[in-house]
This record gives C-alpha cells, structure tokens and sequence, in this order.
C-alpha cells in the first residue's frame, strides 16, 4: 500500500489494549511474528444486482436487490427530497447477496432518477462486470501478528496490527484485528486497526466482514506458534480457552467453543494424525490436517413486526425484514405457528416491504435473533389481546384468567395444562363481531451491563482434511467437518445450508477468490466468472455438519445468528492444512500453485 496515500488510525474508535504486550513479547520463551496478507475478493450473487422504479406523482415504488428495504427507503426519500411515506421498496425475495445488499448503491438512485425525469418506469440490470465495479467487495489486507507463549503453551502476548484499504470518499466497517481482543485468554493483548484510501471501487460488507481476514492470521499464526513449541495445534487452545470474556471480564450469555473442539476432534479423526508434516501420503497425494477455533460476534438491532389473526382461523405475520434465501420466511412461519398454537399452513409470513413494520437489515448475521423476537413478541401479544377480550365475559371460559396462565393448542386458548377447555380463536372474534384482532410486536436488544453477561456471537471448531499433488502443487479440499454453537436452532436443515454455503464461500477465500485490479488504470482485470475463479461442485467435498450447545441467554429465543460463523475459519484451517501436508507455510491468500511448488 502506498504510503503516500491517506492514512486513517482507528477509524472505528475499536482499537483495544491490556496489559503491556510489547513488554510481554520481550520477556517471553516463545514467539512467533510473521506477516500475513489476503487478497481483494468480490460478492458474487449468481443473479447480478436488478432495480425497478417508477413515479407516481411524488410516490416512489422500488423493486431492488437489497438486504435491507428500510435503508432503501431512507436513501432515496433523503435524496430525492420527499417524505420517507412517499418512497416503498420491495425485495420479498432475493436470490443472494452476501453483504453487497447492505447499501444503497448509485445505480438505484440512478435508475430511480432516469424513472422520474422520463415519467415512465425504468428497469437496470447490472452486467457481471459491473457487479465487481459497482457493490463493494472485501477488501485485502496486510496483517502483522506478534504471539509470545511461554514454553508450556501459555499465552502472555498477542500483538495484532491490520492495514485495509477503502476508497477516497467512502466508509467500510472492517476491524480486521478486532477480534483477537477476545479470542483467548491472555493478559497482554494490543490491537490496532487501520485503513488507507486508495482509488479504488468501494469496498463493502462481504460475507463475514472483518473476522474472515481477521481469523485467518491470528488461527494461522497459533498454529505456527504449535509447532514451535512441539504441542498439538488443538492442545494448545484449548490450553488458552477463555472462559470469561477477555476484555470486559463477564460470563459469556452461552459459549460451548469447548464441546465444539472435542466433538470436532472427535468426529474428524483429529488425534489419528501423525504430527510431523509431510509424513502422510496416499500414492503421489500429500495428506494433511489442519484446523482452526472460530467465532462471530453478536448482533442485533430493533426490529418491528405484526401479527394478526382473521376470522377463518389464518394468521398473517409481517415485517419489512428480507429473505435473501436464507430460511428467513421458513423459521418465523414455524415460530408464529408455535407461539400461536396453529399449523404452519394456517400461518403466512409476509417480508420485504418498507410499508411493513420496520426492520434492520438481512446481515451481520442478526436477522433472526432480532425478528425472531419481535414475532414471538407480536404473537404473545395478540394472544393477551384475545385473553383481555373475553375476560369481561362471565361465561367464557378464560374468564378470570391472565395471558400468563394460559396456553394455545390448535388455535384454542385455554388454561394451561387443560387443552380440553377454553375458546377459539375464531368463536372469540365470531361473539364479538370482529373480522379480525391486531398486535404489534418489538425486540431490543438488552445492554451488556444490564445483563450482567458479555453477549455472545456464534462459536465453532473447523476441521479440514487437505490432499496436495506432491508434484503440482494442487490442492483439493477432501472433507470438512464444521461444529457450531449456534445457540438454540430454530430450524437445522436451513442452519445446516448456511454453514455449508460459508464453508464453500471459505474454501473460496482459501484456494480461488482474488479480485485483481490493474493498477496503471485501476480496472478490475478479472471481472467475469470466466477469470474470477470461485469453487465448483468438484472443489466442494462432503461436509459434516454438527450443532453443539445450550440457548443463548442473551437472547429471550435463545438464539445466535449463523449466516457467516460458518465461513470465519476455514482459510486458516485449510492453510494450517497445507502446511500439515507439504512442511510449507503459506500467510497470503489465494493458497496457489506457485507458492507450494
């Protein structure tokens, strides 16, 4: 990086230190420093980004490929002048978006802008190239990582310093270092964030922003620091498991990263390896096994959403929150269907509609904690609206009775424990005239200090099994074992798709993905999926999936998010994995042919 260009120091107020870490590196038995790099890679949704828009009089409709409707409505009521009321954008369904949905991009607005000045709807499309120039990307980072250890494996230093660049008048919430604030116990910890602007697209949220880059040199660098001091990679964090959170000294709201290393260990074969690399082979292949601790941190804003129930018996819950494919529609339909007491087909989930209820942005892998809660919200309150109205009724049944001690099966209220008695909810809306009965629901997330807990992220262990070409140098992923604590799992065959969809987005960051920019002309030199190279079926092997631990306490739902959990880690496993198979250390990403041959 330039060192003419401008430089930013702890752009996010998150640089963090403890102890004296420099001092600590000094006196220690053990260390290891080394610099680590990762490249430029690009979101690449398979449907390239599309916005529809058209005017009526001063009322804005927009359909757009966005995670998040609200923040479309305010950008474009903001720009072009008129009420937040006056502008509706529409995304109930969106095919992908790996974080580049996170914004409002000049392509809207231009397409928003063309609409009015024409008077007549206008549809733009994205071309593949232009989704690599346009919607952000993660950006590349250098990384310098300092860890002293004592000779039996204690950590008494952890210096971690990340240069990330963005573009000349833009922002990018990138912490890169951040997280080893509290990855490990240790007492001597200093992390320094910073960025540089460049000439350059901007770079944006990409699918674990931060803590992939982040992780990749902090789990490469323990795992160097493994094999310097003769210990069992797994050994050794375990050694250095923090069981309070290491910088504000809490208990964790839910933290299983033990159970995930030994059930990973177990499942994966971990303690059949012969240590030493480049000892196993199976013909010309390379064999080796590498694996990494992972987290992500906890995320949550406000959410909104509606719940009511109509007079045939159907409930309809809604919020502006977006489906990108994640599951959303699926596990709040079966939340509302729980909570109300009715089937699942008698319940419709309607998102992505700034004229719903607002929501926070499909990202940062919070969605569901946050709008998990506000539909369990709105649901309990619709049931107290339906216990309040027969109240006043002498005959009914529920008579006397408050929203705490009731219960609802197959769309009766009745006292808890005794099915068998109380009232519909359609005779209740029949006796009372009405079509229908409302209730809003809402969910913020409680302060630490109120809690008196450090609130926890999602945790796992990865576990990956490498084969390199002893002569070519090729590397291919054979299995992936992958044990998460995601809380409470709201619905495990759609978590299970997110981790594996990370876990290939990782092997991606880990072994293809580089977004290469020529830098005489700054044009992006690969922007195709004919030169980008990004994995296909044969670079994905089978993947076992494991979910570990107790709800989160954090959390009325108990749950965590685990949209991105499932990608942090695997380019630090697969590296460690390399250097398992072929004695060679690798600290840039794309691991490639060159750099093992």
């Amino acid at each position: 990086m330039d060192p003419r260009a401008p430089q930013i120091d702890d752009p996010w107020e998150l640089d963090h230190s403890r102890g004296d870490a420099a001092a600590a590196l000094a006196a220690a038995e053990v260390t290891v420093e080394a610099t680590y790099t990762t490249a430029d890679n690009t979101n690449n949704p398979l449907g390239p980004f599309a916005t529809l828009a058209s005017w009526d009089g001063d009322r804005l409709t927009v359909h757009d490929s966005t995670q998040w409707p609200f923040g479309v409505r305010s950008a474009l009521a903001a720009v072009f002048k008129v009420p937040e009321s006056s502008v509706r954008a529409l995304a109930p369904y969106v095919g992908g978006g790996f974080g580049a949905g996170l914004r409002v991009w000049p392509h809207v607005i231009l397409t928003a802008a063309a609409a009015r000045r024409l008077g007549r709807p206008v549809k733009l499309v994205l071309t593949r190239p232009q989704m690599f120039t346009s919607v952000g990307h993660r950006p590349k980072s250098v990384q310098r990582i300092a860890v002293g250890a004592t000779r039996a494996g204690d950590l008494v230093a952890l210096d971690h310093r990340s240069v990330s660049p963005v573009a000349m008048e833009d922002e990018d919430y990138e912490p890169i270092a951040s997280g080893t604030a509290s990855a490990y116990r240790c007492d001597n910890v200093r992390t320094r964030d910073r960025q540089v602007r460049l000439n350059i697209p901007s770079p944006a949220s990409m699918r674990a922003p931060a803590e992939s880059q982040g992780n990749f040199a902090l789990e490469s660098a323990l795992d160097e620091l493994s094999y310097k001091l003769g210990m069992d990679p797994l050994e050794l964090r375990l050694r250095n498991y923090a069981e309070l959170h290491p910088v504000h000294g809490l208990p964790w709201s839910g933290k299983a990263l033990r159970e995930c290393y030994e059930v990973g260990a177990q499942r994966f074969g971990w303690f059949a390896r012969d240590p030493v690399p480049r000892s196993m082979r199976d013909g010309h292949w390379l064999i080796g096994y590498g694996m990494a601790g992972v987290s992500y941190p906890w995320y949550a804003m406000d959410c909104h959403a509606q719940a009511t129930l109509h007079r045939d018996g159907s409930a309809l819950v809604r919020s502006a929150a977006t489906d990108i494919g994640t599951g959303t529609y699926t596990v709040m339909t079966q939340l509302a269907a729980e909570c109300l007491g009715l089937p699942m087909e008698r319940v419709r989930v309607d998102l992505g509609d700034s004229d719903m209820p607002v929501a926070p942005p499909a990202g940062g892998s919070g969605l569901t904690v946050a709008l998990g809660n506000a539909v369990v919200d709105a649901c309990s309150r619709l049931v107290r609206r339906f216990v309040e109205l027969a109240a006043p009724d002498g005959t009914s049944a529920l008579s006397g009775l408050s929203p705490e001690s009731v219960g609802v099966t197959r769309g009766r209220i009745h006292p808890v424990g005794r099915p068998e008695h109380g009232e519909t909810f359609t005779g209740l809306l029949d006796r009372h005239g009405l079509v229908e009965l409302t209730a809003n629901g809402h969910s913020t997330p409680r302060p630490q200090d109120e809690l008196g807990m450090a609130l926890s992220g999602a945790f796992g262990a990865g576990f990956v099994e490498v084969r390199v070409d002893a002569d070519l140098g090729l590397v291919r992923v054979a299995r992936v074992v992958s044990v998460i604590d995601g809380g409470r799992i709201l619905n495990e065959k759609t978590a299970r798709s997110q981790i594996v969809g990370g876990t290939v987005g990782g092997i991606g960051m880990a072994l293809f993905e580089e977004t290469v920019t020529d830098a005489p002309s700054g044009r992006i030199a690969n922007g195709t999926f004919g030169d980008y190279l990004i994995p296909v079926n044969a670079d994905v092997p089978a993947m076992d999936v494991v979910f570990v631990g107790d709800p989160d306490r954090g959390s009325p739902l108990g749950t965590k998010g685990v949209g991105e959990i499932g990608l942090v880690g695997v380019a630090a496993a697969v590296a460690n994995a390399v250097h398992h198979a072929t004695g060679r250390r690798v600290r840039s990403l794309p691991l490639t042919l060159d750099a093992l041959l």
